[in-house]
């Protein structure tokens, strides 16, 4: 008797909570809302940036050479290529910029405190780099055929050259008087 009093229990307890679930299992499924693939397509918010990043107008590092900074080396611009500098780049060329990162010797990154970055190549040539990359370095501006990087916009790209070109050589400086 027991046993058909628990059954008779269990299979009512196991129906309520069917039956009290059956109207509003659904709710969540059918809103009010926009299914995907329903309806034309919504167009893309004004300023919107494409999935494979902001587009460099120039195809290469040769092309780039020849650009001049667009952006004026201001205390600003400076601050913000230094915090991209230390984002980006001090992985491999250090925070010193002197290639004194641990993986510096083993990458072959270059010094960018040296002569001939701060005087021989061309802002252009140094965005340009940064842009596409080189034969160890990637590129931080293209999409390349993993997807794209595209970590620095343009003008960030600008702002880092600014910080590398007119306050690098001093900070590194600092540092090294500070140790």
């Amino acid at each position: 008797m027991k046993l058909k009093t628990l059954t008779i229990f269990l299979a009512g307890l196991i129906v309520s909570t069917q039956v009290a679930a059956w109207p509003w299992s659904t709710d969540m499924m059918n809103q009010p809302s926009i299914k995907p693939q329903e309806g034309p397509p919504a167009a893309f918010p004004k300023r919107s940036i494409p999935t494979i990043g902001i587009p460099t107008k120039v195809a290469n590092r040769q092309e780039a050479e020849k650009l001049k900074n667009p952006i004026k080396p201001t205390a600003e611009s400076i601050k913000q290529g230094r915090k991209l500098f230390r984002i980006i780049c001090a992985a491999c060329h250090g925070l010193s910029g002197k290639a004194d990162s641990p993986v510096s010797p083993k990458i072959g990154a270059i010094d960018l405190t040296s002569d001939y970055v701060q005087q021989t190549l061309a802002e252009g040539w140094i965005w340009g780099t940064i842009t596409f990359g080189s034969a160890i370095m990637p590129a931080y501006g293209v999409p390349n055929e993993q997807g794209g990087s595209n970590d620095l916009s343009p003008e960030e790209r600008w702002h880092v050259v600014n910080y590398v070109r007119k306050q690098l050589v001093r900070d590194s400086a600092g540092m090294a008087s500070a140790n």
